[in-house]
């Protein structure tokens, strides 16, 4: 898949701001209003409907950024985007630093051990708060802590192949 067809999610619609169309937003950009550097917007509402979006502005509000979406005025039209995802293309983001990765980047790379053992490839990662961690899914799922160098070997995106120090029956 090309990068301009990738898609990342940076956010949702969590509800409305006051009467005058203004909308609560999580973001999980880092800081979390770079969001708004981040556009067009493809949004996704909750029943698969997509749209674009263009020109979109906010603020942080302590909990949730606040946002105004050209062309919205009233809290009934933020309140039926209620739970609408926000994507941008991958090819708007930044390319990341040296021995920094995109999630979305890694998803579907193969994984083996030190050993050339084949564990499977990529699901998806997560954060536990402690470290990030990666999930394989193979003959069975298996997660696996992403700490460099320890655990996390490399990462070689033209071999679509991250190495780990992992025992395979873990």
């Amino acid at each position: 898949m090309k990068d301009i067809e990738r898609r990342i999610l940076l956010g949702r619609v969590v509800g409305a701001f006051g009467v005058r169309g203004e909308l609560k937003l999580e973001s999980w950009t880092e800081p979390r209003s770079a969001i708004f550097r981040y556009q067009p917007w493809i949004l996704r509402s909750p029943a698969g409907q997509e749209s674009t979006l263009e020109g979109a502005r906010g603020r942080d509000s302590g909990k949730h950024l606040v946002a105004r979406f050209p062309g919205i005025e009233d809290r009934d039209t933020v309140e039926a985007l209620h739970g609408t995802e926000i994507f941008v293309a991958r090819s708007a983001l930044p390319p990341p630093k040296p021995d920094e990765y995109y999630w979305v980047d890694l998803e579907g790379l193969d994984v083996k051990t030190v050993e050339g053992v084949a564990l499977g490839q990529v699901s998806h990662l997560f954060s536990t708060g402690a470290n990030d961690v990666v999930v394989v899914r193979g003959d069975r799922e298996r997660m696996i802590p992403f700490i460099q160098p320890d655990v996390v070997v490399s990462v070689d995106f033209d071999a679509n192949l991250v190495v780990v120090d992992w025992d395979p029956d873990f």
